[in-house]
């Protein structure tokens, strides 16, 4: 009846009919049509337009769901081909319609012609002339010219067999729609990322989208990789109520791509939902979504976007910051905060632990940068508490958090590192029903060094995890996508955290204060010479607390030498007050040794257990450097060490520039005291030894007698051994002082050595340390001793001495001809030794031959070949006596051509005579 009432129109009512102009957002079939007005402060009103005087076939529909009983309605033949048509010549373009009836129901039907005015093409007649369409010829008057035009283009449509016209009746057009998809993940990972040709047949909010994937005819709901725009929210009572700009949202979606011919990536499948980046020739309708303030980035899906999570970041802070649409309240986590103090270089001082680090500003000011976004290595209360007994040391008893310390400190320690603020975390509180734990402020950044990204670097080892947020917390890193990206390859690598392997364990002995256990180190430590350590803490200027990597202990040191001012500290009195200049010392070691590679001496040890020595780094000498900064003075004890004069001069240059703790000293009136020194005889105790080494300094090593057959012993099983299982050839990567094997290339026998320096693998350069003699070999003839003969079985052999009295010649051909007369004399002869007095590096002795008992330098002093070395001590007197007399008398060599005179003998005490 409503059809018969279009049709029927009578001229009166055709001159009625007002014509409008509006552009196409829907085709929902070939007679139907969606128009929508013009956009006015929000989504423009649409209308649904049904073409007058024609009928398409039907297009398929699926069964509801509640009702399983029902079966799907396919296609009518044409039916999608008069729907394609229409879509492909009116979506997006700009059509001017009449409406000529009106239903009760409120369903409009009309004319409607392809541009601006009614001289465009009329849709109806398009369709007729395809033969996509039949004319309703129910009714139908002859003094209508539309009508009658209508019934000659369907009459020529069949005459040429177009369209559903065609012999077979278009069974071929009916399409095989596939509404579910049993398994979406392997569909998903069928298409392999490559886009596929689809259509956009609806669009439920501004992120989510049904598509018709060509040419399977797949209809599937694809969300948008990586966003997440504002949704309806279905209310109890069946209502939906927007969230603020979903309708806006779901109208930018549709303007867009409602019906477009687009492509889509199909990206990923988690728990059945599709995942995927619609791609049209205009632009990528994810990044625009972002760029205009209709979405936010979503971080679990992100992480599948193909096209670059970077550019969806981009998008939202280009919106965050216009404050557009959803993010028109939006506030910037350092938004109070001025530039400098947003991005700043900064000298890093202390890696706290694996995810906070201590940095030094430009104006000298400590700061606290915790990295953003990531969480160190922990482990459950349980786990903690298992051994109530032992002390729980977080740094060694967390699986991994040493290594990611290590890590940290080896990477950014003492250097400058760019800082960017990312936010600021509030403080919090604990309350007895909260679980979580107080926390002060903290200023969250992210850290970078040469381009790297050291939250990142942590992360991507294994050594750290990633913090998961609330999708509305925007408080986390600016690189927080790249974070998470190399979390699931650290997790695919099995690396740190994520690794299936036994976690690593660390036996740390901690001896500090343990007087037994420091007493069984020592001697180890003395022989050692300098040994690596790396300060983990700095409890004053002079004193730290040492991890020794070799022996994996932690001692307390204390240095040598000096004597620095004390802090504040509790004593049983009371809080001692600290001495003035006391902290500036502390800082001063903090800065220049804190965390740091360092190597030691260990000289002796005090009686709470504490070792005492010298602490080198990077060739500074921490003690010289206290003093030289007027942080320190020279201690009495430093008279016998071989840096005494460095530390006095130091002291000296202080003190007259009167700089810190010398700023109020005063010179002293010295008072003439006459020193009243007992009289000491020289005590002689020679012992036999065997001169092994002379160098051209005319220093030489010796190994005791005594000790001879031990190590030849020792030497004897250890070849023994080394034949059985010999060391595999590259094997053993030398490092400045290890203790090694090496293969001496004039008899190809191995011997005990010493790694003195690493030039490259092909030079290494050891030190043997049972003969004293020095070599350079590749690395290829070094191996790892075997712990049954390392230095605590039998200590090194060989010992350094030097000539007591005599002074070394200066000539360097003088210096050759004493060496090869002493190669000659004593290299590889038994002799004996008496220690004289110590010396800056070796002890000064006297060394006769063991037949004749004659002194070795007495005869080099009667031959003319060295002089006598001037010694004020009056136990000294007899002997450097008879070598000045001897050589007034032998006139040889260097003294043939001599003239002495008085002033000559009285510097000995004496007074020559014609």
């Amino acid at each position: 009846k409503f059809e018969s009432a279009r049709i029927n129109l009578n001229s009166k009512q055709k001159s009625c009919l007002t014509l409008t102009r509006s552009a196409i957002s829907l085709v929902l079939s070939g007679c139907a049509i969606i128009v929508r007005g013009q956009p006015r402060g929000g989504p423009p009103p649409e209308r649904q337009i049904n073409l007058s005087n024609i009928r398409t076939g039907a297009l398929a529909r699926r069964a509801p769901q509640s009702q399983p009983d029902q079966k799907d309605t396919p296609d009518e033949p044409y039916a999608f081909q008069a729907r394609e048509f229409l879509r492909k010549m009116l979506i997006g373009k700009e059509v001017c319609f009449t409406v000529e009836v009106k239903t009760a129901l409120g369903r409009e039907y009309g004319m409607v012609y392809l541009g601006r005015d009614t001289t465009g093409e009329n849709i109806a007649e398009s369709l007729v002339n395809e033969g996509l369409a039949t004319v309703r010829r129910e009714g139908i008057r002859g003094n209508n010219p539309d009508q009658a035009r209508l019934c000659d283009l369907e009459d020529q449509a069949k005459a040429s067999k177009k369209g559903m016209w065609t012999e077979g009746g278009g069974t071929n057009t009916i399409r095989d729609l596939k509404y579910i998809i049993e398994n979406p993940r392997n569909f998903v990972d069928s298409m392999h990322q490559k886009p596929v040709n689809a259509v956009i047949e609806h669009v439920r909010d501004g992120s989510v989208v049904r598509a018709l994937l060509l040419p399977d005819y797949y209809l599937v709901t694809v969300m948008l990789s990586g966003v997440k725009c504002p949704t309806f929210k279905r209310e109890a009572d069946g209502t939906e109520s927007p969230e603020p700009f979903a309708a806006e949202a779901k109208f930018f979606t549709e303007s867009r791509l409602l019906q477009r011919d687009v492509q889509i990536i199909l990206e990923s499948c988690p728990n059945q939902v599709i995942l995927g980046t619609v791609l049209h020739p205009n632009g990528n309708i994810t990044e625009l979504l972002l760029k205009e303030g209709f979405a936010r980035c979503v971080d679990w899906s992100m992480a599948v976007y193909t096209q670059g999570a970077e550019k969806l970041r981009a998008g939202e802070k280009s919106a965050k910051e216009r404050k557009v649409r959803i993010w028109k309240d939006y506030v910037a986590p350092t938004a109070n905060m001025d530039q400098k103090d947003r991005q700043f270089v900064a000298k890093v001082m202390q890696v706290v632990n694996a995810d906070a680090v201590v940095v030094k500003l430009n104006s000298g000011e400590y700061k606290t940068i915790h990295l953003s976004s990531i969480r160190p290595p922990r482990i459950e209360g349980e786990e903690k508490n298992k051994d109530k007994d032992k002390r729980f040391r977080p740094i060694y008893d967390i699986p991994y958090m040493f290594e990611a310390r290590e890590f940290m400190r080896k990477k950014i320690i003492g250097k400058k590192v760019n800082v960017t603020v990312d936010y600021i975390r509030a403080a919090t509180s604990s309350s007895e029903t909260s679980t979580i734990p107080a926390f002060a402020e903290r200023t969250c950044a992210t850290v970078t060094i040469g381009g790297i990204n050291i939250a990142e670097a942590l992360v991507s080892k294994g050594f750290a995890t990633v913090i998961r947020y609330r999708q509305d917390d925007d408080q986390r890193s600016s690189h927080y996508d790249e974070l998470l990206a190399a979390e699931a390859r650290a997790i695919k690598n099995g690396k740190g955290l994520h690794s299936k392997k036994e976690v690593p364990i660390h036996r740390v002995a901690d001896i500090s204060g343990e007087t037994q256990k420091a007493k069984q180190f020592l001697p180890f430590l003395q022989r050692a010479g300098r040994s690596e350590a790396v300060v983990e803490y700095v409890f004053s200027g002079s004193r730290l607390k040492l991890y020794m990597p070799k022996e994996t202990c932690l001692i307390t040191f204390l240095l040598a030498g000096i004597e620095c001012p004390r802090g504040s500290r509790n004593m049983p009195g009371g809080m001692q007050v600290a001495e003035p200049f006391s902290d500036e010392a502390m800082a001063f070691t903090k800065e220049l040794v804190l965390q740091r590679e360092v190597e030691v001496e260990v000289e002796s040890m005090d009686k709470a257990g504490n070792f005492i020595g010298w602490l080198h780094i990077e060739g500074v000498n921490l003690s010289v450097a206290l003093v030289e900064n007027a942080l320190s003075k020279v201690h009495f004890t430093a008279e016998r060490s071989s840096y005494y004069k460095t530390l006095v001069s130091g002291e000296e240059a202080s003190r007259l520039r009167k700089d810190k703790i010398w700023a109020n000293y005063e010179e002293k009136k010295v008072e003439e005291v006459v020193h009243v020194m007992e009289e000491k005889e020289r005590t002689a105790n020679y012992r036999a030894v065997y001169v092994t080494e002379i160098t051209d300094t005319m220093h030489f090593y010796t190994q005791d007698v005594e000790t001879g057959t031990q190590l030849e012993n020792l030497m004897e099983t250890m070849r023994a051994e080394i034949a059985a299982q010999p060391p595999v050839e590259g094997s053993y990567a030398a490092r400045r002082g290890d203790y090694c094997i090496a293969n001496f290339s004039a008899d190809g026998e191995w011997y005990r050595a010493r790694v003195e320096k690493v030039q490259s693998p092909a030079k290494v350069h050891v030190f043997y340390i049972d003969y004293g003699n020095r070599e350079i070999v590749p690395s290829t003839r070094l191996a790892v001793i075997p712990p049954a003969f390392s230095t605590r079985t039998l200590a090194a052999q060989a010992t350094e001495y030097t000539f007591a009295y005599i002074q070394v010649p200066q000539d360097e051909d003088v210096r050759a001809d004493v060496v090869d007369n002493l190669v000659r004399d004593i290299q590889n002869t038994q002799c004996l030794l008496n220690v004289e007095h110590s010396g800056v590096t070796c002890p000064h002795v006297t060394l006769q031959f063991a037949d004749s008992k004659d002194d070795v330098g007495l005869s080099l002093v009667k031959e003319g070949m060295v002089m006598v070395d001037a010694r004020k001590e009056k136990h000294l007197q007899k002997m450097r006596s008879w070598s000045f007399l001897s050589h007034v008398l032998s006139q040889l060599n260097i003294w043939r051509y001599g003239d002495f005179r008085d002033d000559d003998a009285d510097e000995f005490g004496y007074k020559l005579k014609k």
